[in-house]
């Protein structure tokens, strides 16, 4: 893997870059505060106000609805289970006192 440049590394490497520009008869010009390289010196950013107006959302519950029936269909035809089963009866401490059998 080859090793990051460090940050005094990167600093005279554009410095290297900057002398030879200015070596090669490269020129810096001195540009004035608040000056851009954007068309019509405009903020992109501060255009938010032309956007068009909000659309209002169309209301979909009906749907939804239709799908989440679609997903969890009902179960009608699941047979409960007749057999009795073994329920423990405790005191009121909670102490189990004996087993019991209950039909649903």
């Amino acid at each position: 893997m080859k090793p990051l440049p460090t940050k005094a590394q990167i600093r005279a490497e554009l410095e290297r870059q900057v002398q030879d520009y200015l070596e090669t008869g490269g020129v810096v010009k001195a540009i004035p505060r608040g000056q851009s390289g954007q068309v019509d010196n405009r903020n992109l950013f501060g255009s938010l106000g032309e956007s068009p107006p909000r659309q209002e959302r169309t209301p979909l519950d009906d749907v939804v609805q239709a799908l989440e029936a679609r997903k969890h269909p009902p179960h009608n035809n699941v047979r409960k289970n007749k057999r009795p089963r073994k329920k423990l009866l405790t005191d009121d401490f909670g102490e189990p006192l004996r087993w019991v059998w209950i039909e649903d």
